[in-house]
């Protein structure tokens, strides 16, 4: 019953303090208040969202919010001659679009998929196990399970292999629900597999399920070479800024609910506040 709770006021949550929420609702107030002819307040609310606009359209302000995520976990670990079991959390496939289209649809997320498919066949006596049902609040029926398993019977992977776990809606229930499944042993080593910037969160999760993971971040978003590159790519940079303040928000949230072990986890041996 609380998971469910939490699951619903999060996804509520969002919809009111995302960055795209928020301009649209500057923009409205705005023009609102020009209407009705409350030009001192109007003005300066109308010039501050402009200033955030163009801020926006010209900087990659997400590059520099997710970089210290997408680092925090080394890039290409090197790893054990020994794998127990590869866990690759959902999020790259898209399964209402599928379910349209009659065809597996990805986003740019895939290569959460390509990863736990190459490492499944470095560690041919691994577990693998890919955990995910849908985030959607309307689309339930919809399982992100069912393109993965579509997905890798294409491409040659040897599916029997697989555990498969469908239900969960979130990362903590990746982690809760995939737990009672395999219910892995003291010793064992156990891989996980997701996007880099989400890596934190997900090993924080995991941790506090007592369930240590090697981290295998993919799917990287900043170019730490540049963090601050000035180009014209409002959408982009809009979208990536939502991805940004949802990571940071979803890492304060999971940390004050002790769904996670630390603010900003960074592994299950650790000393943090």
């Amino acid at each position: 019953m609380m998971d469910s709770l939490f699951f619903w006021l999060s996804k509520l949550a969002w919809i009111l303090i995302a960055p795209d929420s928020l301009l649209l609702l500057l923009i409205v107030s705005s023009c609102a208040l020009l209407y009705l002819g409350k030009d001192r307040i109007a003005k300066p609310l109308l010039g501050l969202t402009c200033v955030l606009l163009v801020l926006i359209a010209f900087v990659p302000l997400h590059f520099s919010l997710l970089h210290p995520l997408e680092t925090r976990f080394a890039t290409n670990p090197p790893l054990p001659e020994q794998i127990d079991g590869i866990i690759v959390l959902s999020g790259a496939e898209d399964p209402f679009l599928s379910s349209q289209w009659g065809q597996v649809e990805v986003n740019p997320a895939a290569e959460r998929l390509l990863a736990f498919m190459a490492l499944a066949r470095q560690y041919p006596r691994a577990k693998l196990v890919f955990t995910g049902g849908t985030g959607s609040l309307d689309k339930q029926e919809y399982k992100a399970t069912d393109i993965a398993r579509i997905l890798f019977q294409q491409q040659g992977l040897d599916i029997d292999r697989v555990v498969f776990e469908r239900e969960s809606r979130n990362t903590y229930e990746n982690a809760l629900l995939t737990r009672q499944l395999i219910q892995p042993q003291e010793g064992q080593t156990w891989l996980l597999i997701t996007t880099a910037w989400h890596m934190p969160r997900s090993v924080g999760i995991f941790c506090k399920q007592q369930w240590p993971v090697i981290p295998f971040p993919v799917d990287h978003v900043s170019t730490p070479s540049n963090l601050m590159p000035v180009r014209l790519l409002f959408a982009e940079n809009l979208r990536g800024l939502n991805i940004a303040i949802k990571e940071w928000v979803g890492l304060f949230a999971y940390y004050v609910t002790g769904k996670t072990t630390a603010l900003l986890p960074s592994g299950c041996g650790w000393s943090e506040s």
